[in-house]
């Protein structure tokens, strides 16, 4: 197994910079997850560590070795594409052995490692089908079986779920983390679904525009985002974001707008008086409002008037309007009766508030 390292990678198409100035450490066998909207740069990147595109900058390192120049047979690295690329002509078992066959394996060798990746993912019952005839879960399993047995020192996932519906979605992240127990390999993952993300990575790179912005694990990048745009990409429903006016009262600050006036814990005091009478955008998470009759103990309170309510079975997400913004609420009471243009008062959680400067959107500390 090996250490991943990233250095000043950059891809550039023409003029185009799809990836610049990647640097990241992937340690051994940890698992991270490159995210981000379509066009961030995540499967650019995870094809430059593979091999499959050349370089515009930087080093890749693989272990203590550079692999810049050597193509992707001789990586030692393991690839899960989107769309599975199993041999439609081939037998599962074929399939399989197909990569150690290349390598000159011998056959009873390869049998023994078709037996351990078989036991591992239980597909035996499978071996002799071809591909057209599984489902996409199976089909996912045989490509992963085909990585695990090749002992690879890195597993390279391109968005290998996303073929999937939501409930097989759900079912193959299990088995990956099931998957991770057995096997235990470097893993780079990409993925546009924060669900996967989160679930499935020790580590989460968020990217955007070909940036890196920000790497941490899963909590903290939910808790401690350190830009607007993570804030607003990690979390479902998304963040609420409302611009508000710093003001001072006494010994005490407050942020204020049109239907909103909240005090600020004494722990952000010092991070906002640099702010004092100018705006800043608040952000607060749906989970972190409550629908109450005022102020309760501890919080701060709005009023506002019921839009739209969207009923999950498990919780009532509810879109209230405060002053000219919309804010989401989520985890009201799903037997809540609650009907447009209703009148509520907004409890906060003020310790769980997140400031960000309106020009370079970056988190206030």
């Amino acid at each position: 197994m090996a250490r991943v390292t990233l250095s000043g990678l950059g891809k550039r198409y023409g003029g185009v910079t799809a990836v610049r100035d990647v640097d990241l450490v992937v340690e051994d066998e940890e698992f991270v997850v490159l995210v981000g909207p379509s066009g961030c740069g995540k499967s650019t990147t995870l094809r430059m560590v593979a091999g499959l595109e050349e370089i515009s900058a930087g080093t890749i390192a693989i272990g203590e070795r550079v692999v810049n120049h050597l193509p992707p047979k001789d990586r030692d690295i393991a690839m899960v594409f989107q769309n599975y690329a199993l041999y439609q002509h081939m037998s599962v078992y074929d399939n399989l052995a197909f990569g150690l066959r290349n390598r000159k394996v011998p056959e009873d060798r390869i049998r023994q490692e078709i037996d351990r990746a078989v036991q591992i993912l239980g597909i035996g019952d499978l071996l002799a089908r071809k591909p057209r005839q599984l489902s996409g879960g199976q089909q996912q399993r045989v490509a992963l079986g085909r990585c695990i047995v090749r002992h690879p020192q890195v597993f390279l996932f391109d968005e290998p779920l996303s073929n999937l519906d939501a409930k097989l979605r759900a079912q193959m992240r299990i088995e990956l983390k099931r998957l991770r127990e057995r096997v235990a390999t470097t893993s780079i993952y990409v993925t546009h679904d924060q669900v996967e993300a989160m679930t499935l990575g020790d580590r989460v790179v968020v990217m955007s525009d070909g940036l890196v912005r920000q790497v941490g694990t899963p909590l903290e990048i939910y808790s401690r985002p350190v830009s607007r745009f993570v804030a607003g990409f990690i979390g479902s429903p998304a963040m609420n974001f409302i611009e508000v006016r710093v003001a001072g009262h006494g010994d005490g600050i407050d942020v204020r707008a049109d239907g909103l006036r909240l005090d600020v814990p004494a722990s952000r005091r010092d991070a906002l008086a640099a702010y004092a009478d100018r705006q800043v955008t608040l952000g607060v998470r749906p989970e972190h409002i409550a629908l109450a009759n005022g102020a309760a103990a501890g919080a701060a309170a709005a009023e506002g008037r019921i839009e739209v309510t969207e009923q999950l079975g498990s919780e009532l997400l509810a879109d209230v309007l405060v002053g000219s913004t919309s804010l989401i609420v989520s985890r009201v009471d799903p037997e809540a009766r609650l009907e447009r243009g209703q009148p509520v008062g907004l409890a906060f959680n003020a310790s769980r508030l997140h400031f960000f400067d309106p020009d370079s959107g970056a988190a206030i500390a």
